[in-house]
Formats: structure tokens, C-alpha cells, sequence
């Protein structure tokens, strides 16, 4: 089985009453046997045209001047992105073997495998070159990760830019290929229509982004209800490198700090605010390695936002409530120098500043969630998501604070060791950092169970029971279905 376990993330683990479960590790993919797969889906055009897309992803940036990255505003892209000076750490991400005989050396039972050279490929912009990739990674990780299902799991890649071929993929990934756990596009670059009519060589430029659950291009329902139907809840791993602020042609730091949360944040809020967690209410969504700051950020801000802007509370702010006449005394009572010879032009201002255009049916931007009191904000949220957390980010602690979220909340954060990218320069530490918080009391012995076990077994669990079954962690997990 797996080496002894030394060290002190090994002596953490010892000391541990329960498992340790990994939401988040990676692999680094080992690319001539990705290529092999790609040639057996779509035969040698499509492993050579994947080749060229990643050659132009990756080295755009190294091809331009620096002149011409100013020009284009060609951002700074991932360099240096996998730890090298331990060599033996390098090789494990890549070798599901090694991987898996050093998980007791670096304290964890179970791990769920998400990809690094597979992460964009759901968001490639070619319809075949995407949806032949997706299937050949999904074959590859299949493949992969099959002799080593009791301790390693590999999520497959879905794509989304249609409902139809998200579903495809979902079907062939579980039924097909048996693979239990999916990580979903978080979004899709969609060209502006009007861009593309009126200024064509400008729309490869000019997107929105189109997050699934508020004015979208298609019904996503479908793919939800897929998911229940195939007990997969949706993960999703997707970057906002390149949006906004994040566009710095010369510091990869600057673009790659919050760029998870940033897109985590944009698909959390249109699965709120969309109703889908109203719609579905036996799925869990997962948004993973942005951490949970962000979250305990807009867990706040939908609760403000919901108290000042609910269909009651919005009459503080119609305009046909407004005293025209009082308004006009007051102002000329208390203006002063400031409106003398203006009070003429008072109803003008007030008619630009409490405009009566709003359509009746548009008024209600919750209405798809169908709140009625403040708890359903908790109920919609709260045990819906999920918060991928790695081990070293002491805002971590800020799930876990009742008093400073809503409704005594304590959000879900979901551990996620990252391995394989430069965030561990040893995997070895890895949960020893994560322990520090309770080292350092800022979460208790309880908190760290939930943080590094329990949530993820109530996670893959809620959807599918059996998804622990045959795996070392089978018995805690269900002990721990049967506590809850």
C-alpha cells in the first residue's frame, strides 16, 4: 500500500480521529499519452491542431514585444507554474503511482484529482478541437486513475457552451466511463452580436461573459437536472486571468491574484440570484481554490442588498412616493445663495433623479429565488455551496465565524492541497500548514474536522451515497452520513 507515514503532517494525521480528504489536489498530466488519446477520438489532425492551441496559448506572451504587448494588451501569463527544485514532488503529480504510494507521507486518505493541462480546455474556443479534448482527457483520467479508485479519484472535464454539449459529456463521462465527479466550465466568452455585425475584425475583442443563470444565451436547467439524474454535483476550477484589472502585460502576480474568486464570485451569484438553488434544491455546487473570503463577502452582501432591495423595501425608493411639494418648500426654506434663481429647475432635476421608467415586472431582481424573510438567504446559500480552500490561507478561518457571518453561518470550505502547482513547494507540508489554524486557535478541533473531512464527504455524498463505497474512507463516511 502506501509508504510509512513520517514527518509531521504524516504525525498530524496520526494524531487525527478521523480521515483526511483532499477536494483539490492536481495532477500534471503526463502529455504523450494525452496526445495518444486525442489521436484515437479525433485521429492525428485533432492531436496536432490541440498542440498548436496550447503552443499559441503559452506562448503568445514570449512571441510579442514588448511594444506589441502594450499594443494588444497581451497579458502575463502562468510562467514558472510547477515546483522543480524538489525533484521527487515534481514527478509524483505526474505519476498516479508514486502519487498514491507517498498520500500516507503526506497525510491524506482520499484525494479527488482535478487537472492542470486539462483546466482551459473546457473554454476552448474551437467547438471540435473542445469537445473532442474534453472526451480524450475524460478517457485519459479514466484510464489513468482506474487501479488506484480506492484512494484517488479524477474529476471529468465538462464543457458548456451549450446545454446540449454539456449533457453529452456528462452522460459519456459517468455512464460511459464511470468517473464520479465532474468539474464544469464556470463560463463561456460569448462575442456581442452587434459587435460582430457592425465591427467584425473587432469581435474576437469584444465578449461578455456569459455565466448560465442570468441572461444567458441558452436554459441551463437542463444540465442541472442532468447532474441530479447522474448524482454528480457540479465543481468548477475556472480562472478570471484576463478579466478587468487582471490584464497586466508584464506581472503574472498582479493577474493571478484573486483571479479564482473573481470567477467564482460571477458564477455564485447567478446561481443565486438565478434561482437555480431554488429550482434544484437537492444539488451542492463547489467553487474551488479561491478560497472562502470572497464568499463570506457575498454572503453579506446578498443579505444587505435582499433587506434594502426586496419588493417591500424598495418603495423607501419609488419615486411616486416622493413629496413634490414639501420638497420644493424645503428647498426654499434651506437653500440659500446655493438655489436662488434655480427653484425653477427643481422638478427637472427631481425628474431625472426619481425616474418613473422602470417596467413594474422588472422590479423584483430576487424574484427567482422567492425570499420571503431573511433565513431563506441562509437556506439558498449557506448548505448549497461549497468553498475550495488551500491549506495555507488564514482567511480560512473566516468560514467558521459565527459571529461575523449572518445567521450564525458557518460556511462550507472544502480542503484542497493544490499539489503540483507552485502554491507547494513541498507536498509534504501541505496539511501541516492547514493545522496551523488550529495551532495558532483561530478554528477548533471540530472546525478542522469539518474543513478536511466532513464537508467533503457531505459534498459527493448529498448527490450520490455510494461515492465513498470501496475506498479507505468508506467506513468513516458513512459513520459520518448516519451522524448527520
Amino acid at each position: 500500500m502506501s509508504s510509512s507515514r513520517t514527518g509531521k503532517s504524516a504525525e498530524i494525521r496520526n494524531r487525527l480521529k478521523h480521515p483526511v480528504i483532499d477536494a483539490d489536489g492536481h495532477q500534471i498530466e503526463f502529455e504523450p499519452a494525452l496526445l495518444d488519446h486525442l489521436d484515437r477520438v479525433g485521429g492525428p489532425s485533432l492531436a496536432k491542431r490541440f498542440k498548436t492551441w496550447g503552443d499559441e496559448s503559452l506562448f503568445r506572451w514570449y512571441r510579442a514585444t514588448p511594444d506589441e504587448r502594450q499594443d494588444r494588451r497581451i497579458h502575463r501569463i502562468t510562467w514558472w507554474g510547477m515546483p522543480t527544485k524538489n525533484t521527487l514532488d515534481r514527478a509524483t503529480a505526474s505519476l498516479p503511482k508514486l502519487y498514491y504510494d507517498r498520500l500516507d507521507e503526506i497525510g491524506i486518505d482520499f484525494s479527488v484529482i482535478y487537472p492542470t493541462f486539462g483546466l482551459p480546455v473546457p473554454h476552448i474556443e474551437d467547438e471540435e478541437l473542445r469537445r473532442g479534448a474534453c472526451r480524450a482527457f475524460n478517457n485519459f483520467y479514466a484510464e489513468t486513475y482506474a487501479e488506484f479508485a480506492d484512494r484517488m479519484c479524477a474529476v471529468a472535464l465538462v464543457p458548456m457552451h451549450t446545454p446540449h454539449e454539456a449533457i453529452e459529456e456528462l452522460e459519456y463521462a459517468v455512464r460511459e466511463l464511470g468517473l464520479k465527479a465532474a468539474m464544469l466550465a464556470g463560463f463561456v466568452r460569448r462575442p456581442i452580436e452587434a459587435i460582430v455585425r457592425d465591427a467584425p475584425g473587432s469581435a474576437s475583442d469584444a465578449v461578455w461573459l456569459d455565466t448560465f443563470c442570468l441572461d444567458s444565451r441558452y436554459d441551463y436547467d437542463p444540465v442541472w437536472a442532468k447532474c441530479e439524474e447522474l448524482k454528480i454535483n457540479p465543481t468548477f476550477h475556472s480562472t478570471g486571468f484576463g478579466w478587468g484589472s487582471r490584464t497586466s502585460t508584464s506581472n503574472y502576480v498582479y493577474n493571478h491574484i484573486g483571479m479564482f474568486a473573481a470567477a467564482n464570485e460571477a458564477l455564485c451569484k447567478a446561481l443565486f440570484l438565478g434561482g437555480v438553488t431554488r429550482r434544484f434544491p437537492n444539488l451542492k455546487f463547489a467553487f474551488l481554490e479561491g478560497g472562502v473570503g470572497w464568499a463570506c463577502g457575498l454572503y453579506a452582501d446578498l443579505y444587505g442588498h435582499w433587506e434594502k432591495r426586496n419588493r417591500e423595501s424598495l418603495e423607501n425608493y419609488n419615486p411616486a412616493n416622493l413629496d413634490r411639494d414639501l420638497m420644493a418648500k424645503l428647498y426654499r426654506e434651506s437653500g440659500g445663495r446655493m438655489v436662488e434663481g434655480r427653484l425653477d429647475q427643481l422638478d427637472t432635476m427631481l425628474g431625472i433623479l426619481a425616474s418613473t421608467r422602470e417596467q413594474p415586472e422588472m422590479l423584483d431582481e430576487f424574484a427567482p429565488c422567492r425570499i420571503d424573510r431573511p433565513e431563506d438567504v441562509h437556506d439558498l446559500f449557506v448548505p448549497r455551496f461549497y468553498f475550495g480552500c488551500e491549506a495555507d490561507d488564514p482567511m480560512n478561518s473566516l468560514a467558521f465565524n459565527r459571529a461575523l457571518n449572518r445567521q450564525g453561518a458557518r460556511l462550507n470550505t472544502l480542503f484542497g492541497s493544490d499539489i503540483g502547482h507552485w502554491d507547494v513547494p513541498e507536498v509534504s507540508r501541505v496539511l501541516e500548514e492547514a493545522y496551523e489554524l488550529v495551532e495558532d486557535s483561530l478554528i477548533t478541533e471540530e472546525d478542522f474536522r469539518d474543513f478536511v473531512f466532513a464537508n467533503p464527504v457531505t459534498f459527493f455524498t448529498s448527490s450520490n451515497p455510494e461515492f465513498f463505497d470501496g475506498t479507505v474512507v468508506e467506513q468513516s463516511a458513512r459513520e459520518t452520513i448516519a451522524g448527520d
